[in-house]
């Protein structure tokens, strides 16, 4: 009986302390709610003075940047809870055109492009939000987040007023804005500012487009403060009459407050995107920003009594095939992780700058912050053997038909995806040669191809190399090109020259090849599902390459996050239960890529790996990431 009494007295203490737990979480929500519910609705967010005004309360802007689409719908509630408890008021996120009109005319804002129910949830939170629409968006995005059937156009000029663009940036508005209208401060939702544009100081070539993109917004019955936002040497050429003018930066220098200053005398002063890191991209090493030196620049705008956004609170993960790249003098395609070295990691943990900003923020709260959530626990599994094999020739037979063309035709206007042409991922190209010679790629490859004689790989054609030997034979051969678009440009003044694939005419021995086979190998979750459902063969003793490897990964209990690495690999991507991670690639900096764990099944998970050129035949998952050798930005 005694023991009896004993454990029952232990049970009524666990109860009160989950009773005690659950009172302070429902505490934090319920006054979370009850702030943005008692604030007055009538007038939004204003500028008229040198501090911001919500609903005609003095309102400084404490942001940071998530984007709902690199991160996990599962872990959208996580990251925003962390935010709010780091002493952030305000969600900003960007909407990237590219994913939500994959095709025209064919709209996508269900589950993980869920716009409406992403900012609704900070509400819950208790978020204020500013949402960077586009249609533009930068972002280390591929295209910036264009749509790549724009350039099937051959006259297009991207970001322009050149009518061809406007039509569609319309047709998409209008399915855009009405989802957004409702969600404005003044109708009770949590949009509080909408951005025109984005950094457009660094393009700048149409003086119309701007107030274009503005009417944009006003004709379809957005009434919140606009704003745009430029880095200092755009700054001057990105505004636009009626929108306050707000700075990108990563230190704090005089010259950006007298721009502010000189440009909008007794506005608010805000940096938009103040950058706590930076992205990677191959082959160079990680960027990181000293954590001290982050602190003293985010303290030293608040005391200047500034307004503030965090680029990135969280980075998240370029999933897929979307990232972009960059372009002067030399084309650097970006990594897939958007770590950025920012306050959360791409997986959601802390890092020693959420620590430093909860202090710094908490200084300009009357109450105290909510508590830090738990961080969930990362997990090691048990190496992955890759046992069975489809070799890419092979795997052709999933695509659809190839098409004929008597010269090469760019990824973007081929005849796929019901007349859109192709976005991502690889082309193949076919056609038949007769002699050996000097294989010369004209400047038209678009960006990486391999080579391949009656599928013998020969080498590789890029930007900087232009020429490759092709080895004499009898007869008829086989040429095929198996070209990637490793990521389109997303920043400067290249954007209408982002066309992929073969973009003109291959030379052997100075003449033209002609009668092409074209397959399109965008590896899109159809094409995974057409070719997992086969009947795979034995991973050969010297498989050939290209080729798919599979796998399987068991997860006993509760799958977790983890990190997929491929030592002895060379490049490829790797796909997990048919969703696509991203590309891999030796030369780094990036040396794993991040699997959620929502992603993954409880007992039985399918691992599909596409290898360009060597394979070690088995792949590790661990629960540390590996960016790659770090060095300081300066």
């Amino acid at each position: 009986m005694i023991i009896l009494s004993i454990r029952n007295a232990q049970r009524r203490r666990i109860a009160a302390i989950g009773l005690i737990l659950v009172g302070v979480i429902m505490y934090y929500y319920i006054s979370s709610r009850t702030v943005m519910m008692k604030i007055s609705r009538k007038v939004g967010l204003e500028a008229e003075s040198s501090e911001f005004t919500l609903g005609g309360e003095k309102f400084r802007i404490l942001g940071g940047s998530v984007h709902y689409f690199r991160v996990p719908r599962a872990y959208w509630r996580d990251r925003m809870k962390k935010m709010k408890a780091c002493g952030l008021n305000t969600l900003t996120t960007y909407v990237p055109w590219n994913l939500h009109e994959p095709e025209r005319g064919r709209f996508d804002f269900k589950d993980q492009l869920d716009l409406e129910a992403f900012i609704n949830l900070a509400a819950d939170v208790g978020l204020w939000v500013i949402l960077r629409p586009g249609p533009y968006i930068c972002s280390e995005w591929d295209l910036g987040g264009l749509p790549s059937w724009l350039l099937r156009d051959k006259d297009m000029r991207l970001r322009t007023t050149y009518e061809g663009f406007t039509e569609a940036v319309d047709a998409y508005f209008d399915r855009l804005i009405p989802i957004v209208a409702p969600l404005q401060f003044k109708k009770g939702g949590p949009i509080i500012a909408f951005q025109v544009e984005n950094e457009y100081g660094s393009y700048a070539m149409d003086e119309e487009y701007m107030p274009y993109m503005k009417k944009s917004l006003l004709s379809r019955e957005i009434d919140e403060l606009l704003m745009t936002s430029d880095n200092k040497e755009g700054f001057n050429q990105g505004g636009v009459e009626g929108a306050l003018a707000t700075i990108n930066l990563q230190k704090l220098k005089p010259e950006h407050l007298n721009l502010l200053e000189a440009t909008q005398p007794q506005k608010p002063k805000m940096v938009m995107e103040y950058w706590t890191g930076w992205f990677d991209s191959w082959g160079d090493l990680h960027h990181v920003f000293p954590t001290e030196d982050m602190a003293a620049t985010v303290t030293e705008i608040l005391k200047k009594h500034m307004s503030i956004n965090l680029y990135m609170f969280h980075g998240g993960t370029n999933f897929g095939f979307m990232s972009g790249a960059l372009e002067f003098g030399t084309y650097k395609p970006d990594v897939v992780s958007y770590d950025y070295d920012a306050p959360l990691s791409e997986a959601g943990d802390y890092t020693e700058k959420y620590h430093l900003l909860r202090n710094i923020f908490s200084q300009y709260h009357t109450e105290k912050l909510p508590l830090v959530p738990a961080l969930s626990r990362k997990a090691v599994y048990e190496t992955s053997i890759m046992y069975h094999y489809i070799s890419m020739w092979e795997a052709l037979q999933f695509t659809e038909e190839p098409f004929k063309s008597e010269r090469p035709v760019n990824m973007e206007n081929l005849p796929v995806n019901n007349g859109n042409g192709q976005s991502y991922g690889y082309t193949l190209y076919e056609t038949t040669i007769t002699s050996g010679g000097t294989l010369h790629s004209n400047n038209s490859v678009r960006d990486r191809a391999l080579v391949f004689v009656d599928q013998h790989f020969i080498g590789i054609l890029k930007s900087k190399t232009l020429e490759l030997a092709v080895p004499e034979g009898k007869g008829d051969r086989k040429l095929s090109l198996l070209v990637e678009n490793c990521g389109r440009v997303n920043y400067g003044k290249h954007l209408d020259d982002q066309r992929k694939g073969l973009v003109g005419d291959i030379l052997l021995n100075n003449i033209p090849l002609k009668k092409f086979f074209i397959y399109s190998l965008d590896m899109k979750p159809s094409f995974i599902d057409r070719l997992s459902g086969k009947n795979w063969k034995l991973v050969p003793e010297k498989p050939t390459f290209p080729g798919f490897f599979q796998g399987r990964l068991f997860v006993d209990g509760y799958p977790r996050d983890t990190f997929v690495k491929l030592p002895g690999w060379t490049k490829g991507v790797v796909f997990i239960n048919g969703q696509n991670l991203g590309r891999y690639w030796s030369i780094g900096p990036q040396q794993t890529l991040y699997l959620p764990g929502p992603w993954l099944n409880s007992g039985m998970n399918q691992i599909i790996v596409f290898e360009e050129q060597e394979a070690e035949r088995k792949i590790q998952l661990v629960d540390t990431p590996d960016l790659g050798m770090a060095v300081d930005i300066e």
